[in-house]
């Protein structure tokens, strides 16, 4: 053992798996540069712990191994240790993968927090040092983008009401205004210039706890997330309403930002607004062809191969989400046309494959676009763009689960009375049941009221088919029928 081996197939990477070894596995991409800053770290780690293997992955080339392991973005980190996968690290965390590595080898205590200050405990002086060159290569790479916690500053909450506040606008996107790495993020930079204000960012696909903590500290589950004097206005669907409203502007006066927040946008030496595509390099021609072929259907992905026979993991799992969706698209294999394949890299300021676009717009590549299936806002632009009815969309939410309640709150936080008293009885009677949570949408929230013709919350579903409200659910357990009926 010892140093980094490349993997060319599933067998050769099953054969290692078998020996009951700790193997650790690094998904990467040529294309993505945290990949190649983690790889770094990966390296050393396998010369601080030479007697496990580490190994790596080309993603997009090895689409089996990829599909096997559940890959959908990279960097990606799999754990195995006696033949079974036993931890995953998605994204950039040197510290928690050393951390991750060294529990799998044995060499610290469990429960040894993933935080550079313990690091030492967790890995080698090389890992250290590669950890600080990686550091400095982020915080160069970010410049003031957004600022660091103040030292001492431990509660979450505390820190994320500094960060709203740390400018008067304020945008929490995916990437930054140069390198967007969704297109709703993307959009909402182009606004921001195109209103001509200054406007601080922190990448969230950088840092996970506030990630996940600005959900709940907001309660909004996606991003972007644009704020002004610390107040949320919302998401891109808002702001590009806001925006072509020309309500936009009011509402920064409203909130008294300031006049000199109000200067244009950063300009480049070329005259180019930063973080706006420039196609310039394209011949007109190609262009042409490019907007030609996004615009050849309302929902269109270019992908590797084709949808019957997808060439990489990442393509074959948008198709699959594309069919899931249950909506028409077509696709270009970028894999035979190589003009075009370099070509939209520049025309979309979108350095990777698949893109996916919905009327013209791009919505981003296999990440982007499994997020946002997860968290519903994929339907709700597929909605929005009118490529899918409300109606379809209710079908498929209450027929999600065999039992499904809509409710307010969730299972484990009721926000009503009758929601509290309809999750009790189906968890004193064992019923396993699937949740949505109606304050979360409120698209959902009234267009559920017209399609089930019944006013209020909550709903409970089975098959399909509403059962009724608190008042029924609760007659049909006091009978000893709420069990029967939600089986037959």
């Amino acid at each position: 053992m010892g140093g980094v081996k490349d993997i060319k197939s599933k067998q050769e990477l099953d054969n290692l798996v078998k020996d009951g070894s700790a193997v650790m596995v690094h998904f990467w991409a040529s294309w993505c540069d945290a990949s190649k800053h983690m790889d770094q770290v990966f390296s050393h780690l396998s010369a601080d712990f030479p007697n496990a293997h580490f190994l790596r992955v080309e993603a997009e080339e090895q689409p089996e191994i990829s599909e096997a392991y559940s890959v959908s973005a990279v960097p990606f980190f799999v754990f195995i240790k006696d033949g079974k996968k036993v931890d995953t690290l998605e994204g950039a965390y040197p510290a928690e993968l050393a951390n991750k590595v060294s529990k799998v080898v044995g060499s610290i205590h469990a429960g040894e927090p993933a935080a550079p200050a313990s690091l030492g405990m967790a890995a080698g002086p090389s890992v250290l040092e590669a950890i600080q060159d990686l550091a400095k290569i982020n915080s160069s790479s970010q410049g003031n983008t957004h600022p660091s916690p103040p030292a001492g500053v431990t509660d979450l909450n505390t820190r994320l009401e500094k960060l709203t506040h740390s400018h008067p606008i304020m945008l929490f996107m995916k990437g930054t205004p140069e390198q967007p790495k969704c297109g709703f993020s993307k959009k909402v930079v182009e606004i921001l210039k195109a209103e001509n204000v200054k406007f601080g960012t922190f990448d969230i696909l950088s840092d996970n706890e506030v990630r996940e903590g600005l959900k709940k500290f907001s309660n909004w589950p996606t991003y972007p997330q644009l704020y002004c004097k610390g107040e949320l206005l919302g998401g891109s669907d808002i702001i590009i309403a806001m925006h072509e409203g020309d309500e936009l502007k009011q509402a920064f006066a409203d909130h008294g930002v300031d006049d000199d927040v109000s200067k244009s946008a950063v300009v480049e030496p070329n005259g180019q607004k930063a973080g706006v595509t420039d196609s310039a390099g394209l011949s007109s021609a190609l262009s042409s062809r490019l907007e030609s072929l996004i615009n050849s259907a309302p929902v269109m992905l270019f992908m590797k191969g084709n949808p019957d026979e997808p060439r990489c993991g990442f393509s074959r799992k948008v198709v699959e989400i594309l069919r899931e969706e249950k909506v028409s698209f077509k696709t270009f294999d970028i894999l035979s046309d190589e003009e075009v394949r370099q070509g939209l890299k520049v025309y979309s300021n979108w350095s990777s494959y698949p893109q996916l676009y919905i009327k013209s717009e791009l919505i981003g590549g296999s990440d982007i676009v499994l997020e946002m299936q997860k968290s519903g806002e994929l339907q709700k632009i597929l909605i929005e763009k009118g490529i899918i009815s409300l109606e379809e969309r209710l079908k498929k939410l209450v027929n999600s689960a065999p039992v499904m309640l809509f409710m307010k709150g969730t299972p484990d936080a009721p926000e009503c009375g009758f929601s509290s008293k309809v999750v009790n009885a189906l968890k004193e009677e064992g019923i396993k049941f699937g949740s949505f949570d109606i304050y979360s949408d409120e698209e959902v929230r009234q267009g559920l009221k017209t399609f089930s013709n019944w006013p209020t919350f909550p709903q409970l579903y089975y098959k399909g088919e509403l059962i009724g409200g608190c008042d029924i659910v609760l007659d049909l357990k006091s009978n000893d029928e709420l069990a029967s009926t939600l089986s037959e």
